[in-house]
């Protein structure tokens, strides 16, 4: 780690510290404030208490004459699947354990130009596969701060992300979503949680779960500080090929120019939404963020995304299938911890990979790259992923017929009917981020132990958020009081509920200020 050269610039104003700063010095000397939950904060070294002892003394001053940027000296958390130079990227496996990397993320250098330092790297389901950060070698994402956190799921796959901006451990903290894996435990713990547009930030130095799915997502305690992350890390990157190039980046950013500013918003309002699953306090706290937006001029519109529906079904066929083909690697020889025995110790007709598998990768990974092989099988692969592959498709046109602004990067002559006859068509969508609250992590224990519960129940949570990863647009969530009357016990001591917002592609500021907006409607405490 470098010797503090980005926090030197530790105060970005003569007389105000980076609030997280006091939070590090006041728990320095506590180590069991960070077992457990934001212990995986800090895994698999101890690099975090090595950069908390070189703090700068209470008091210290900085210069402040020529910051980096807006965010020079702030601490970032970086999710564990995500390349660094100064820590080991284990993607909370035992296939990678100590496993460090040549080179850093195209975000991470990024952050270091303008002055961020990565405090550490935050614990995830194992390769970003699950819903509830339970499904890691380094063992479930829970803090020792507060009660509900103990008990409660804070939501996968970057819950250990989620955690850190929580217990304001950080300025904020890098994750990925691919379904999901952001807005979810965004929402899960009351933060905000950022999918900007596919291809907009890099994905050079991100250990691959889903290519075409595969988002770097931002998590902060407010959307200002979320923008002014994003807006050091949005930018062309030829060394990823799936990165949005420059001239592309211009040509989106001159459509949206033409569009008139400081007018009132079309909302669109998804029928299929209001589902049999969505939990009471949820769809008020929804209907609630909705007559708020109403109440500021913005226009209220039902509107139907008929496809969504398969979404869900759709993404658990294309997602494992993606992953089976790129976790091949994992075999011992070219990346992966090989068994320690020697091979004449090996089962009669084991080969290596099998054993190194077997061993080294955890339950879900290896339940879903079974899953990826068979749909990519001769005898399977049309009956699933070339109809998922359709599903995602329409789903696409689905989102494209509904919104008012033209999907940028399609051709000219493709040309998708809006809905409706003289319909305009709107501007953003605006849905709950989850079904529920926070789930009890022993009910979803019993839930995986109960025969009478069906294996799928635990990819539901992710209903929601599945529908902007396939298409690739931006989805934010942003923490939105429940109503007093309807926070109890079992709402996972839940005071808020993430409320999403999804924009066209390419649209990513106006989700942003339509979140902001949103945000400053409400009194959410903990913002900063």
């Amino acid at each position: 780690m470098r010797a503090m050269d980005a926090a030197r610039k530790a105060m970005l104003e003569q007389t105000s510290q980076v609030p997280e700063l006091e939070c590090f010095r006041a728990r320095a000397g506590q180590p069991r404030v960070y077992s457990q939950g934001v212990q995986k904060f800090r895994f698999p070294t101890g690099i975090w208490y090595e950069f908390v002892s070189q703090l700068p003394d209470k008091g210290t001053e900085f210069s402040t004459d020529d910051p980096l940027s807006p965010v020079d000296g702030h601490l970032i958390a970086v999710k564990d699947n995500i390349c660094t130079l100064d820590h080991p990227t284990t993607c909370a496996s035992a296939m990678l354990q100590g496993y460090r990397s040549l080179f850093a993320a195209t975000v991470v250098q990024h952050l270091s130009e303008a002055g961020l330092v990565v405090a550490g790297k935050t614990n995830l389901d194992e390769f970003g596969m699950g819903s509830y950060n339970l499904n890691s070698v380094h063992g479930p994402v829970i803090s020792s701060e507060g009660d509900v956190y103990k008990s409660r799921t804070v939501g996968g796959s970057s819950g250990g992300s989620a955690l850190a901006v929580a217990t304001k451990h950080c300025y904020a903290a890098l994750g990925t979503d691919t379904g999901g894996s952001v807005r979810l435990p965004a929402a899960w713990t009351g933060v905000v949680g950022f999918k900007p547009s596919y291809g907009m930030l890099s994905r050079w130095g991100v250990v691959q779960y889903a290519n075409s799915l595969d988002t770097v997502g931002i998590m902060a305690r407010s959307v200002s500080s979320v923008r002014s992350v994003y807006d050091e890390i949005n930018h062309a990157d030829h060394q990823d090929p799936t990165s949005i190039p420059s001239s592309t980046r211009s040509r989106i950013e001159d459509d949206i120019s033409l569009r008139p500013r400081n007018r009132p918003l079309r909302i669109g309002i998804p029928a299929e939404f209001f589902i049999r699953e969505l939990q009471d306090p949820i769809g008020r706290t929804w209907l609630h963020a909705l007559s708020a937006l109403q109440q500021k001029g913005h226009s209220l519109h039902q509107i139907s995304l008929p496809t969504t529906k398969a979404a869900l079904a759709a993404y658990y066929v294309l997602a494992p299938a993606e992953a089976s083909s790129n976790l091949a690697k994992y075999d011992g020889v070219r990346y992966g911890s090989s068994p320690s025995h020697k091979p004449k110790d090996r089962q009669q007709g084991n080969v290596l990979f099998s054993e190194t598998r077997g061993r080294n990768l955890g339950a879900e990974v290896r339940r879903r790259i079974l899953l990826g092989s068979y749909t990519l099988s001769s005898t399977a692969i049309d009956n699933y992923f070339i109809r998922a592959q359709k599903v995602r498709r329409l789903v696409q046109d689905d989102f494209n017929r509904v919104f008012k602004l033209s999907h940028p990067l399609l051709p000219d002559t493709v040309q998708v009917s809006k809905a409706g006859e003289g319909e305009e068509g709107v501007d953003v969508i605006v849905t709950p981020t989850a079904t529920r609250q926070a789930p009890l992590i022993e009910e979803l224990r019993k839930e995986a132990e109960d025969e009478d519960v069906s294996p799928a129940r635990k990819y539901c949570d992710d209903v929601y958020t599945v529908p902007a990863s396939l298409a690739g647009l931006p989805a934010i969530s942003v923490p939105v009081p429940v109503p007093a009357e309807l926070v109890g016990e079992r709402d996972g001591g839940g005071k808020t509920a993430g409320i999403q917002i999804m924009g066209q592609y390419g649209d990513d500021g106006l989700v942003l200020r339509v979140a902001e907006e949103l945000e400053g409607m409400f009194d959410v405490k903990n913002r900063g």
